[in-house]
């Protein structure tokens, strides 16, 4: 994680609030396995599961993490429609990767199609397995992400740190209301991690406000938690 990045931080200190030593986690979008380390520090004996297309980011991963047997790690990507489907590679710059060509902040970034697997989470997880965080990192598709997580959400009302910009989102004709709506309906509520932090979990936004910060691009890592701070 980049020290410098203040929504590295942000997830830390959420993490470093809400988790216990055998809480499970979920990351989504894995990369190199920064958040993932912050998981397994901080919850060294919950069930990890980690999500990662691109094959030689998985290959490293599974090297890294050979041999911890609370490590689930799927080379795949996630969504709400299970098979396979063509994923853009940005080869100068994997970060940017996803099942769509987003808009880059680079111009002439190297970009290869190739094919990745597809799983829901729902039909991942055992049904009895409750789940404490969840983090989506996934360049524009989280929507879909949480669409097929929403029995898990449903269920378990974890928290849900993931990004949501401009730029990104909208090439998947993503709207905020839709990412709202289907959040509080499985009963979680939106805050800015900031405010959740400095407020003791209880600063939250309303849709209009969380639809401001899309459309200015004034944040665009939010955190979706329980109704209750306390739980």
């Amino acid at each position: 994680m980049d020290a410098n990045n203040p929504y590295d931080q942000q997830t830390i200190q959420v993490m470093e609030r809400v988790l216990e030593r055998t809480s499970t986690c979920i990351d989504v979008g894995c990369h190199l396995g920064t958040v993932l380390d912050e998981m397994l520090r901080l919850a060294p004996d919950g069930e990890h599961y980690a999500f990662e297309p691109l094959p030689d980011l998985f290959q490293a991963l599974a090297v890294k993490y050979g041999g911890q047997e609370n490590i689930h790690l799927f080379q795949a990507a996630l969504g709400d429609s299970p098979g396979r489907a063509s994923f853009q590679h940005v080869v100068t710059n994997p970060a940017y990767s996803g099942l769509r060509m987003r808009r880059y902040d680079r111009p002439n970034e190297e970009v290869i199609e190739i094919s990745v697997r597809v799983l829901k989470l729902d039909e991942v997880l055992p049904e009895d397995l409750p789940v404490r965080l969840i983090k989506i990192d996934v360049e524009g598709a989280e929507l879909q992400v949480m669409r097929g997580a929403q029995a898990v959400l449903r269920r378990w009302h974890p928290y849900v740190v993931f990004e949501h910009g401009l730029g990104a989102a909208d090439h998947y004709g993503t709207r905020p209301e839709a990412v709202f709506d289907l959040l509080t309906d499985c009963g979680l509520r939106l805050s800015l991690m900031k405010d959740w932090i400095d407020s003791g979990g209880k600063d939250n936004l309303g849709c209009k406000q969380f639809v401001e910060q899309f459309e200015t691009s004034r944040n665009y890592y939010f955190l979706a938690h329980p109704l209750l701070p306390g739980r």
